[in-house]
C-alpha cells in the first residue's frame, strides 16, 4: 500500500523527493506517465507491467482505445530514484500538471500521485464535498 500525502520543493534541475517510507516500493525503478485530473503518476515497475499486460488486450481499431494508449505511453518516463530517494520530473509532466516550486505527493494505493499544490487544495476540496456521493455510486467487484 503506498499512502500518506507529502509536500515537497522542485529544486533546480526538477527532482522532487520520494518520501523515505516509501523509496523501497520503487528502489528498482518507476514509471512517470500523466494522470487524468492533471497530475503525474508514479508506478512501480511491476505495477506499470500489470498495466501494460491490461492495455495490450485492447483491439487498436478502436479510436479511443489508440487515444488512451497514446495517452498513457507516449509521455511515460522510465526513471530511478538517485541516492537521496529524489526523482526527475520531466519537463514535459511537470507542465502538463502545472508543478512550478511545490509538489504534493499522494498516495494511490498501488502508485503515487504527484500533484501541483494549487491543483491538489482543488481536488481535496472537491474529494471532502463528493465522497459520500462517490461511495455511494461505487460497485465493488
Amino acid at each position: 500500500m503506498i499512502l500518506g500525502e507529502y509536500e515537497y520543493r522542485i529544486d533546480q534541475k526538477g527532482r522532487v523527493a520520494i518520501p523515505a517510507k516509501l523509496r523501497k516500493v520503487f528502489q528498482d525503478g518507476l514509471v512517470l506517465a500523466r494522470g487524468f485530473d492533471r497530475c503525474v503518476l508514479a508506478y512501480p515497475l511491476p505495477e506499470w507491467q500489470r498495466i501494460c499486460d491490461r492495455f495490450a488486450d485492447l483491439p487498436t481499431t478502436l479510436d479511443k482505445n489508440r487515444r488512451i494508449i497514446r495517452f498513457t505511453f507516449a509521455r511515460a518516463f522510465s526513471a530511478e530514484l538517485d541516492r537521496q530517494g529524489r526523482v526527475v520530473l520531466p519537463s514535459p509532466l511537470r507542465e502538463y500538471a502545472g508543478i512550478k516550486d511545490v509538489a504534493v505527493i499522494a498516495g494511490g494505493n498501488k502508485h503515487l500521485e504527484i500533484w501541483s499544490k494549487e491543483l491538489w487544495e482543488r481536488e481535496k476540496l472537491l474529494m471532502d464535498e463528493q465522497a459520500w456521493q462517490i461511495a455511494e455510486g461505487m460497485e465493488w467487484r
